[in-house]
């Protein structure tokens, strides 16, 4: 989500992570913990348009390590979607998402 007034908020979850079996989140096993960490990546903050990409300043974060910092992510937009690059993702390598425009 992206406001008008130049905050944001992304909840990055993948689809295929596991319940926890106490039904507890403080009473999970490791192999849980380690599976909802990696398969969420959620961070907020500001944001704002220059040069072709969008600069996060990222002010909290499941991954610690981002927060405080800047970063500049280069966008396309082409009818209902638009896409950005994340060059250097928290688990290696490089990623592209796509979102595509509610309706």
């Amino acid at each position: 989500m992206f406001d008008a007034g130049g905050r944001y908020a992304l909840q990055l979850c993948s689809s295929e992570r596991p319940k926890f079996a106490s039904n507890n989140r403080l009473q999970g096993t490791p192999e849980e913990y380690k599976a909802a960490v990696q398969g969420c990546n959620p961070h907020w903050g500001r944001y704002s348009v220059a040069d072709g990409s969008i600069v996060f300043k990222i002010e909290h974060a499941l991954f610690s390590n981002w927060e405080g910092v800047e970063q500049k992510r280069p966008f396309s937009v082409s009818g209902d979607e638009l896409k950005y690059r994340v060059a250097a993702a928290s688990s290696g390598g490089t990623t592209e998402l796509v979102w595509k425009r509610a309706k």
